[in-house]
């Protein structure tokens, strides 16, 4: 019998993630492959990055505009848990396949778990520093099975009660393209977003804090100050659409049409590998900097507390919010030394994600879960 196996997508960046498991599962005979997509791919501040979707090949994909700009959290939560509730009760799909620790990840474990959908997780177990951690380990309690990133995730998944049947170590699927041969050229990259760098350049991508919020345009701005006073080419990408996303954004437009700064709402997630493996280092407080930069052994500037108990490796500075420690951590950057991490994946994550889903047995999981303890 085919297994209806239904993706949801709210960014550009669980996009990136889980395109290689969609593209692996529609290779496969027995399944077939639906995507909702939602979130910031359908704000066009941000892009229009639903087109993206479309681009990549697949067919069957469901639009849903789940917010307008300046809604708040709670209402594109409700939104979404609505229209995606109604979405499950049309295609009835036999998985749920959610990522992260976004809004839309929650909306979608509860619209799941509350019609009586399996739920499949994607990198749960993991820790940080913002108000992400607690949306992450709460969609994990609600999710049936799990697809974690490594070793340590999974045994934070057993201390949360999880079954040790339902966790599956297959890596962190953006490495899957990540250290693959198709990635594009540096310049042909460089030429479709016009970035005339010749010489070196950095990547900056700054996040909201939603527990910092009264401080994030002094903290931002002692950023860009930063930036400027260090002397160097930079790409600077929008934040995520989080409360205090407006007020980084238009910090950021008063540089535009400064000549040593390239500016953009989004890129091909494609691209913005290619930049990231051929920059000097990034900087700011996004996951990439912890999660992906180690693994082209790029260095990262870490600011403040939003990746706090992250993994960290030896090509990571953090460092205060302050233009000072801010500065002191660039001119840190010549003297660290290449290091790779493989930390979370190897590249054959999709791989290992059909391995499991084919694997006798998967699919007769029960709906109803037990708190496993683990003494």
């Amino acid at each position: 019998m085919v297994k209806k196996i239904l993706f949801l997508t709210g960014s550009r960046a669980d996009f990136g993630k889980l395109r290689p498991l969609m593209h692996a599962l529609e290779k496969e005979r027995g399944f077939k492959l639906y995507i909702f997509v939602t979130g910031m791919h359908m704000l066009p501040k941000y892009g229009n990055t639903a087109s993206e979707v479309k681009k990549r090949g697949f067919k069957k994909i469901h639009y849903f505009i789940n917010q307008k700009l300046g809604d708040s959290l709670d209402t594109i939560f409700t939104n979404t848990v609505q229209g995606l509730g109604n979405y499950l009760h049309l295609l009835k799909p036999d998985m749920l396949v959610i990522h992260g620790d976004r809004t839309e990840a929650l909306a979608g474990a509860i619209s799941g778990v509350l019609n009586n959908f399996f739920v499949a997780h994607i990198e749960g177990g993991e820790v940080s520093g913002a108000i992400d951690e607690s949306i992450r380990h709460a969609v994990s309690k609600l999710a049936h099975v799990h697809f974690a990133a490594n070793d340590e995730a999974r045994k934070r998944l057993l201390r949360m009660g999880e079954d040790p049947k339902s966790i599956n170590v297959i890596g962190s699927p953006d490495i899957d393209l990540m250290v693959s041969d198709s990635l594009p050229a540096l310049d042909t990259v460089k030429r479709h977003y016009a970035i005339p760098f010749k010489d070196k350049y950095a990547m900056c991508i700054y996040h909201p804090v939603s527990h910092n919020l009264h401080n994030l345009l002094r903290d931002f701005r002692a950023v860009m100050e930063s930036l400027i006073e260090s002397g160097r080419n930079y790409i600077l990408i929008y934040p995520n659409n989080d409360p205090g996303a407006d007020i980084i954004i238009e910090e950021i437009e008063l540089y535009r049409g400064n000549p040593r700064f390239r500016i953009f709402p989004s890129t091909r997630f494609e691209s913005f590998l290619v930049l990231l493996k051929h920059c000097e280092f990034i900087i700011g407080n996004s996951s990439a900097g912890i999660r992906e930069a180690p693994i082209y052994s790029i260095p990262s500037v870490n600011i403040g507390n939003r990746q706090e108990r992250r993994y960290l490796c030896d090509t990571i500075i953090n460092c205060l919010g302050s233009k000072e420690d801010i500065l002191t951590a660039i001119n840190k950057v010549p003297g660290i030394k290449k290091k790779r991490s493989m930390h979370f994946g190897d590249g054959k994550s999709a791989e290992r994600f059909i391995r499991t889903v084919k694997r006798p047995g998967f699919w007769d999981v029960k709906l109803q879960k037990y708190f496993v303890d683990t003494v």
